[in-house]
């Protein structure tokens, strides 16, 4: 193997570990919220229901951080911003900890999302830039197994150490994923498609979104769709479902939440290497369905057992549709916004969908606490418009990322 292969795979390896981090440790600084409703609630005065809309904040600003940091990723460059991000989402996180009101609690949390929306689509741009293309498939599914792995690193933090460091010294551990940013700035190089798109003129931003306005429209109905597939099936499961209507203990409640996810990592990096097999809207078209197989067991389980099994292959599913995403989507993405257009068009998605925990927290609270079928309800319905948007929708399986394409 020759010298400049061996660097190529070092430069490729260390991208993808970055960008993995720095989507493990923005969920998992996500995540810190999901378990610490009750006591925030609690401290604040407020109910349970009411603090769900932090949840909605949060997922509602991020749209605002894709379009900011995307937009300066794509001027100057992928690296020096994902730092950025990682940076300034560390810092909120860990100032949530020093919330002395519910409203200054809100308005942190607002700008945690601005920052958390930065996070993805540069990190996510900058590794499928880089990686060879026979690599995008299982990377894809790799990348996006971080958002469940810092799921799953949230519950540990919640099962073992939320009894000793309340939920102030939750949000305080939140602060140290602003170490990864030693390793990128010493380790990541710049990806090279953004440093050969970027030579020559510059379009407008609005130039290229115009050009491309049914694809945008697409990809925004889409990741709404997406968006409500994960949140629909995970902000009020273990609390609002597992804790409050199914009334299982601290340990048993942990035990389940570390099972799905181990699931979802799963899930991601199975259907991301199946995508670069059979495609990306059948891989994604597939997972879907399956969710339907176990929906009903995953939502109306009578036992910890069942429910943990059903859980298990539940977001094996809704996280193997995710695992192709980020393949899918910077491939969909016009070259010269890559930066921007697929993590805005994810967190407009998101923005749409900020409302389920409210949502359904207000529909299982209206069906006598019945949190399970207002689970079901979402979970179902966006899976079958995931298949027909799949059924319709387009596909760029291994395009170039570097050529230059203006509608």
């Amino acid at each position: 193997m020759s010298g400049t292969m061996v660097e190529d795979l070092k430069r490729s390896r260390n991208v993808v570990i970055a960008a993995f981090l720095g989507w493990t440790l923005d969920a998992f600084d996500f995540f810190i919220l999901i378990f610490t409703f009750a006591a925030v609630a609690k401290e604040f005065g407020v109910s349970v229901t009411s603090i769900t809309f932090a949840i909605t904040v949060t997922l509602g600003t991020r749209a605002i951080g894709a379009l900011i940091f995307g937009r300066l990723a794509d001027i100057y460059g992928r690296k020096p911003i994902l730092m950025l991000v990682i940076v300034l989402y560390s810092i909120f996180e860990a100032t949530s900890g020093f919330a002395w009101s519910f409203s200054s609690f809100l308005v942190i949390r607002t700008l945690f999302g601005i920052a958390m929306g930065g996070e993805w689509g540069v990190g996510s741009s900058l590794a499928m830039e880089t990686i060879p293309e026979r690599w995008r498939g299982w990377v894809s599914g790799l990348l996006q197994a971080g958002y469940p792995t810092g799921y799953l690193l949230a519950t540990l933090l919640f099962g073992f150490a939320y009894q000793y460091v309340g939920w102030r010294g939750m949000f305080f551990i939140g602060a140290a994923p602003a170490l990864l940013v030693f390793f990128i700035n010493s380790q990541v190089e710049e990806s090279p498609a953004f440093q050969k798109i970027h030579t020559g003129p510059q379009v407008s931003l609005m130039r290229v979104l115009s050009g491309n306005a049914k694809l945008v429209l697409y990809g925004v109905l889409m990741m709404t769709a997406f968006n409500f597939f994960s949140h629909g099936t995970q902000d009020i499961y273990p609390l609002l479902y597992l804790g409050k209507q199914m009334k299982f203990d601290h340990g048993t409640l942990t035990n389940i939440v570390i099972v799905y996810n181990i699931g979802a990592i799963l899930g991601g990096i199975c259907f991301g290497f199946l995508s670069q097999k059979i495609g990306r809207r059948w891989a994604i078209g597939l997972a879907a369905a399956m969710s339907l197989c176990v929906v009903y067991f995953w939502s109306h389980g009578t036992s910890a057992v069942a429910i943990a099994m059903a859980a298990f292959v539940m977001q094996f599913a809704v996280q193997g549709a995710w695992g192709v995403v980020p393949a899918h989507l910077n491939e969909l993405s016009p070259s010269e916004i890559r930066g921007v257009f697929p993590g805005f068009v994810y967190q407009l998605g998101n923005f749409v969908a900020s409302f389920n925990g409210p949502i359904q927290a207000g529909i299982g609270a209206n069906h006598g606490g019945d949190y399970g079928y207002a689970l079901m309800l979402v979970a179902s319905t966006v899976a079958v418009v995931l298949i027909v948007l799949m059924i319709f929708g387009p596909e760029r399986r291994n395009i170039s990322m570097e050529a230059k394409s203006i509608a």
